[in-house]
């Protein structure tokens, strides 16, 4: 006697769900009319009979990720009344004016590997909206979106962006959670650079995750090990902005969630450990009108145009108020030490890797400009609007005086400067908004406060268990 399955929830090929997740991705690069998606989208949920949830996503203003399941036919019947908490959200709303709207992105829609994530199940973005449908201010993420919309608007212009994202792979579940009762985090490869066996640990989780967000969409380049031991890098192609730290999002929660099912823990903590290379996520940008990109120029110094040029110095002229946003927690500021490769020279060079701005060589579609400086932990909304505004908009600074020998700036070496120089920013304020501008401040005070000032040359438990991205409300509320 045969038995039919009690469950029968959708699974798709890696090649199938590829070919999906790039059409998707393809309309949202044309600018498709998000009413027409999510008519598309719709429909095929209604219609999908093997989709048992959807999965709507944000990120709150520190770059954590938020994930809600919505049972489908809940969700087709009120998308458009969709609530959550913000109080119980850091930074988000206080509890007497607790709940907030969540609007569907439905652009921003993907199928997800079920080997990984489960059967059933598709993943969307949200905006967050205030009680009466007004954007959040603190949703960074359509922040960054109203901005490059505009700037679509007003010229054609696309911001398109890439990012270099490390990490680490250790041994066991939940090691950062677990790292002030272990007090260390334990190698699962020490091969280096390049040489790790294609058989071991490390490689096999990086096979598995680059054929996993290669059937997400991702366009994959390259993927090794990198330089210090158990680390890696999986690089994928460039996107329109919004795209782009999109997919920074999906990066992190895949590979987390790959090394979990091997019993193992994905690290984008910035400098785990002491002695050996940190983790940074290197932001590549560039601006293009009509497929012309124009950061290039056949002629211009490094191959770069003046309009690059004017976006690299009003970056550095703002390097040290920016710091803040690009590196945002204690543990961030070990990494930033050129002798790991990490850049803490507020200036700009084609071959020094330990510039904060590197100028890569390129041809007339790659020309870009890469900023180096940004950690692994940083929220990229965040991150990518304010390089955009302040490599557009911000202040030039006093120029230099030619008669003298150009002084050299450095970025700050601790949270609590940074955190000063940040506050300092009436440009930052302007775009963030004030209240926001402030929060954030306060968020990584609290943060900050938490930790020891005077970090020294042993990785401390408390920079590890009060960092943004290891959430353990029981441990936050001991304080």
């Amino acid at each position: 006697m045969s038995i039919t399955p009690l469950r029968d929830f959708l699974e798709i090929p890696y090649d199938t769900m590829e070919e999906m997740n790039l059409q998707v991705r393809q309309q949202r690069l044309d600018r498709v009319s998000p009413d027409q998606m999510r008519e598309e989208r719709m429909k095929y949920l209604a219609d999908e009979k093997r989709i048992k949830a959807v999965t709507v996503c944000f990120t709150d203003l520190e770059g954590r990720f938020h994930m809600l399941d919505y049972d489908k036919k809940y969700l087709l019947k009120s998308s458009d009344n969709l609530t959550f908490d913000g109080s119980s959200i850091r930074g988000f709303a206080v509890q007497a004016e607790s709940d907030l709207r969540l609007r569907i992105d439905w652009p921003a829609f993907y199928w997800m590997p079920s080997d990984i994530f489960g059967p059933g199940k598709v993943l969307v973005f949200g905006m967050v909206e205030n009680q009466d449908g007004t954007p959040y201010p603190g949703d960074m993420r359509a922040c960054l979106k109203a901005y490059t919309d505009a700037m679509y608007a007003k010229d054609g212009t696309i911001c398109n962006a890439a990012h270099e994202i490390e990490g680490f792979l250790f041994k066991g579940l939940e090691a950062e959670r677990r790292f002030h009762e272990t007090g260390k985090f334990e190698f699962i490869s020490t091969g280096g650079y390049y040489h790790s066996l294609p058989g071991d640990a490390l490689r096999q989780f990086i096979d598995t995750s680059a054929e996993a967000q290669r059937a997400m969409g991702f366009v994959n380049e390259k993927d090794h090990p990198e330089v210090a031991p158990s680390q890696f890098e999986m690089n994928f192609s460039y996107a329109e902005a919004n795209v782009a730290a999109d997919q920074v999002q999906i990066y992190k929660l895949l590979t987390r969630q790959v090394a979990a099912a091997m019993g193992l823990t994905a690290s984008y903590l910035p400098k785990p450990v002491a002695g050996v290379n940190g983790n940074g996520m290197h932001t590549n940008i560039s601006l293009s009108r009509k497929d012309k990109n124009l950061f290039y120029q056949k002629n211009g110094k490094e191959g770069l145009s003046p309009m690059a040029w004017d976006f690299v110095q009003r970056t550095l002229a703002n390097a040290q108020e920016l710091c803040l946003v690009m590196n945002p927690s204690v543990n961030a500021y070990r990494r930033l030490d050129p002798h790991f490769e990490a850049p803490n020279q507020i200036k700009v060079s084609p071959t020094d890797r330990g510039s904060m701005v590197r100028i890569p060589l390129g041809n007339a579609k790659s020309a870009r400009i890469e900023i180096r400086s940004v950690g692994p932990d940083a929220n990229p909304y965040l991150n990518l609007y304010s390089l955009l505004r302040t490599g557009l908009e911000g202040p030039l600074g006093e120029p230099e005086d030619p008669t003298k020998r150009p002084r050299t700036r450095f970025l700050p070496d601790n949270i609590f400067d940074a955190i000063r120089l940040y506050k300092s920013s009436r440009f930052l304020a302007e775009i963030m908004g004030e209240d926001v501008h402030a929060k954030y401040a306060e968020l990584k005070l609290a943060q900050a406060e938490r930790c020891p000032k005077a970090l020294g040359a042993v990785v401390k438990s408390s920079e590890i268990q009060f960092h943004h991205e290891v959430t353990n409300q029981y441990l936050w509320n001991q304080f």
